[in-house]
């Protein structure tokens, strides 16, 4: 099996869009729009299985203090190998490349999180400018079950 980690083009946009659509449709990922995902392209890296695109992620940074893992997913006929803990690691060490401290996930899969070395915080010590960028664009608001979690990195 040969598992290959990059750097996505505006040309893998369609393909990173299908893969995330099922979770979108749930309401589990936010919509990005091709426009966004273009002009954050360079935030998100790409796992590749024997040639076949099998997850994504980003590294979105919101202050020179903390960053976000974003959009992660795996598709399911990959899941159990290790991929998306990778994507996670390939995120914290993006953020420590820029010097940020600290790397918030929100999520429904507390566990995962957890096992990749976060903690849970208080949904109240999230900032400010992710709640109204992306928080308020999700159906699920304000009535959001998701976990809010952080790893501290430097």
């Amino acid at each position: 099996m040969e598992i290959e980690f990059y750097k996505p083009t505006v040309l893998d946009i369609p393909q990173m869009q299908e893969l995330v659509k099922p979770e979108v449709d749930k309401g589990i990922i936010l919509l990005r729009t091709e426009d966004e995902m273009a002009t954050t392209i360079r935030s998100y890296i790409v796992v590749k299985v024997d040639g076949k695109m099998a997850g994504f992620t980003a590294t979105h940074i919101h202050s020179p203090r903390m960053a976000e893992v974003r959009s992660l997913i795996v598709d399911e006929k990959y899941r159990g190998l290790g991929l998306g803990k990778k994507l996670v690691d390939k995120c914290v060490e993006e953020a420590k490349f820029y010097g940020i401290k600290q790397v918030l996930s929100l999520t429904y899969e507390k566990n995962f999180f957890l096992n990749c070395g976060f903690r849970e915080i208080p949904k109240e010590e999230i900032p400010e400018q992710k709640i109204w960028a992306d928080c308020i664009k999700c159906k699920l608001f304000p009535i959001c079950n998701e976990v809010a979690m952080v790893k501290d990195i430097a």
